[in-house]
């Protein structure tokens, strides 16, 4: 309800907000937030590690990730470009003479790329059926 101010001849209405009351609740917040903050345990991530595997391939197939996304596929000794599609049948004919887990998967990427681009090979190496597929990855020292 506005207040009612007498000036002079006539009656005026005050536009004014009581802030009172806001500055009350927010002091009431501030001492909740407070008191409630050190009860909070933080979480803890568990995040994995880079290791060695057990047990050595016998041979590695290396699927790279240039820098304008560009797909190539590296067998043995010679390397080859080729679309996303083409890929997963030319690893899953590489692995299928070989026994299970011999042969392993490399995804391989320049660090410039989005990472959107590595994840699309890997779904489509898993959509695919390709056993043991890893990530290659770098250590600065």
């Amino acid at each position: 309800m506005p207040h009612v101010a007498a000036r002079g001849r006539g009656r005026r209405t005050m536009n004014e907000i009581n802030m009172v009351p806001f500055i009350d609740v927010m002091l009431v917040l501030l001492i909740i937030f407070m008191v409630t903050a050190p009860l909070i345990t933080p979480s803890l991530i568990d995040l994995p590690s880079v290791g060695k595997a057990s047990r050595k391939p016998d041979q590695v197939i290396e699927v790279s990730v240039g820098k304008d996304e560009h797909l190539e596929l590296k067998l043995t000794d010679k390397s080859v470009g080729m679309p996303l599609k083409d890929i997963p049948p030319a690893i899953l004919q590489a692995q299928a003479d070989k026994p299970a887990g011999s042969v392993a998967v490399v995804i391989s990427a320049d660090r410039n790329v989005k990472y959107e681009a590595v994840v699309k090979v890997m779904d489509a190496l898993q959509r695919a059926g390709v056993q043991r597929v890893g990530l290659s990855v770098q250590l600065t020292q």
